[in-house]
């Protein structure tokens, strides 16, 4: 009798790891394309939460398919955790924050390389700024993420280096990359924004975080639950930034429907 218990009992769980066997496997929450692309919004407000490392890691190997010249990947992430190495970039950031701030409300574009600033120095000190994401930067239960986001020099092709304008060029190594990071963290239900106030001193991020000289600080990316998460972003039409052929007498881009 106890033998064919025993059997009856051996039978039972065969049956039933073959039911696990069988069942299916929870997937990970993956939203289409189109929402994430167009749902991906600049997230500045956070709510408390915490990021896991392996879903931070998900995000920067979902972020490393990004497409660099020549493949080589030039991409170097520090990720800040230490409340006080935060607000050493947060302090960083404040004097091009009360400049940008300043030249804003002179109703210019800030920062841009072809029109003169008529702001000076000393009105860009006296500026008062709110910034809460900078103000919060240590706050790790709020902003649980801090990525700094470097490009090394010396693998990246800078095709315009001997023109007489700021260079773009290297850029296309480094910000499609930045780009998929915030894509990524979406896709997870996190958000986050480029800045990218902290490259105006970058020698002292540099110090700050032990990288070498050719590492040029491209972006300052905090990652975190947002307060609120926008569903309808607004963008300018495609006729308005696409011509054929030529830009000043070319035709708008338009497609007949």
């Amino acid at each position: 009798m106890v033998a064919l218990d025993q059997g009856v009992e051996r039978r039972r769980r065969q049956h039933v790891l073959l039911d696990l066997r069988q069942a299916p496997k929870p997937q990970a929450t993956v939203m289409e394309f189109s929402e994430v692309i167009r749902t991906t919004c600049a997230v500045r407000d956070f709510v408390p939460s915490t990021l896991p490392d392996a879903t931070l890691k998900r995000i920067l190997g979902q972020a490393r398919f990004a497409p660099s010249g020549g493949n080589r990947q030039g991409w170097r992430v520090v990720v800040v955790r230490d409340p006080a190495a935060r607000r050493s970039l947060s302090a960083i950031a404040r004097p091009t924050i009360q400049s940008y701030t300043a030249q804003v409300n002179a109703g210019e574009n800030p920062w841009n390389t072809i029109v003169p600033s008529r702001v000076t120095a000393a009105e860009a000190a006296a500026t008062q700024v709110n910034s809460p994401l900078f103000e919060n930067l240590d706050d790790v239960n709020l902003i649980p993420a801090v990525l700094v986001v470097a490009v090394d020099l010396s693998v990246v092709a800078s095709f315009d280096r001997d023109l007489p304008r700021v260079g773009v060029i290297s850029g296309a190594s480094i910000y499609p990359f930045v780009w998929s990071l915030l894509l990524g963290a979406r896709n997870e239900g996190y958000g986050g924004v480029l800045t990218t106030f902290v490259a105006r001193d970058e020698p002292k991020v540099q110090a700050l975080l032990n990288l070498p000289s050719h590492f040029a600080v491209a972006a300052l990316v905090p990652i975190g639950r947002p307060r609120k998460q926008l569903t309808k972003l607004t963008r300018k039409p495609v006729e308005e930034f696409t011509r054929w052929d030529r830009w000043n007498d070319g035709t708008p881009f338009k497609v007949v429907e």
